[in-house]
């Protein structure tokens, strides 16, 4: 029996559902990383529609003592996210090269992260799904990305096994 590595394809069924497997990570990714990339835009420059999003997610979090958590140097800030986006869709792209397979899994798992928080704080505080006035189209995004990170992560969980595999190993290298 032989094992693949995780820069070599593995064999799929001819049709659409190998068309899927090979393509479908790869255009996910691409998604996702213009999603990202084009946030960065609002969240680098400080623009209106961020300061209203963070203010109001720092003013809740100030209602249970966390006051600056969301704060422009908040541990939650949007520069924070917005360079953990950065990063994700940096490796979401280079990941796109058969020889990074795994830059990809690691940004989809940042992507999901990332998102999973977006998607929470819309839904469960005072933010809501339409904080911006968009017809929730900065929630629909994320719910988008949030989804098709876990499709990448699906698809690619043979690279991601391996990297954890390999991880494991070097942390624990006799167990």
């Amino acid at each position: 029996m032989t094992t693949l590595t995780d820069t070599q394809t593995p064999p799929t069924a001819n049709g659409i559902a190998g068309k899927i497997t090979s393509y479908g990570p790869n255009i996910l990714a691409v998604i996702a990383s213009l999603v990202f990339l084009d946030s960065l835009r609002f969240k680098f420059t400080n623009a209106p529609e961020t300061q209203t999003i963070f203010g109001k997610l720092n003013d809740w979090a100030a209602s249970f003592g966390a006051e600056g958590l969301f704060a422009q140097t908040g541990l939650f800030s949007q520069y924070t996210i917005g360079t953990a986006e950065l990063i994700a869709s940096a490796f979401l792209l280079i990941g796109i090269l058969p020889a990074f397979r795994r830059l990809q899994a690691i940004g989809a798992l940042i992507a999901v992260a990332v998102m999973s928080g977006a998607i929470s704080f819309h839904l469960f505080t005072p933010l809501g799904i339409d904080p911006n006035n968009d017809g929730g189209g900065l929630f629909a995004m994320a719910v988008v990305v949030w989804l098709g990170s876990i499709t990448m992560l699906i698809i690619r969980r043979k690279v991601l096994l391996n990297l954890l595999s390999d991880l494991r190993t070097a942390i624990l290298p006799n167990a």
